[in-house]
């Protein structure tokens, strides 16, 4: 399986991969022509994109990391490539990958590319969750290396879990734990994914 994922994941893949404002102005762009990433470009997909810009550019001024964060991303010493599996139209990629690219940044020893889930299925099939291809998807690698440290997503701590009980709920629409969820993270203002890394980076930092 390891020898899989190393020839799935190539550095032309991340070559190819976009920095976090290349990924926005991309969004941007393909908005004015009428369309999202993907091949699905409905009028409920482009809706769908428009208020995720709006989230991720909120997130953009808010997001403000833990001293416990900024701790332990002082005290890494390993070099590492973050690739993120997302898309424009997935709102909780547009919650979560904001925060990762403000972690990223504040490390000189991170490199974040970010790569489109649908134009590259063969790395999604590696990192399932559940079965399912959920976005967005992190995978650490060594940067020297290219050895797969981890990976996270695509949701926060344990909210996954309470996301699927609220899939699974007959009473509830897809409107209605879709606003939930929305909900959740705007109350939870990134505390959730940032403990994640704080404990993320410990563990990658120490592998050898």
């Amino acid at each position: 399986m390891s020898q899989t994922k190393e020839q799935a994941v190539t550095p032309k893949i991340i070559e190819g991969g976009q920095s976090y404002n290349e990924y926005r102005k991309m969004i941007d762009n393909l908005l004015k022509e009428g369309k999202t990433t993907g091949d699905n470009h409905s009028e409920e997909m482009i809706n769908y994109t428009k208020m995720n810009v709006q989230r991720m550019k909120r997130l953009d001024k808010q997001v403000t990391l833990t001293e416990d964060l900024r701790k332990v991303l002082e005290g890494n010493e390993r070099e590492m490539i973050w690739l993120v599996l997302t898309e424009a139209w997935c709102g909780d990629a547009a919650q979560n990958v904001p925060a990762i690219a403000k972690i990223a940044e504040q490390s000189e020893d991170i490199t974040l590319r970010l790569i489109l889930r649908d134009e590259h299925l063969d790395i999604m099939d590696q990192h399932l969750t559940n079965g399912g291809r959920s976005i967005p998807k992190l995978v650490a690698l060594d940067a020297e290396t290219m050895e797969e440290l981890g990976e996270w997503g695509p949701r926060p701590g344990n909210f996954q879990q309470q996301v699927i009980e609220w899939m699974d709920n007959p009473d509830l629409s897809r409107e209605d734990w879709a606003e939930d969820l929305h909900g959740w993270y705007a109350k939870d203002k990134t505390k959730t994914i940032q403990n994640d890394f704080v404990e993320l980076l410990e563990e990658w930092g120490e592998q050898s």
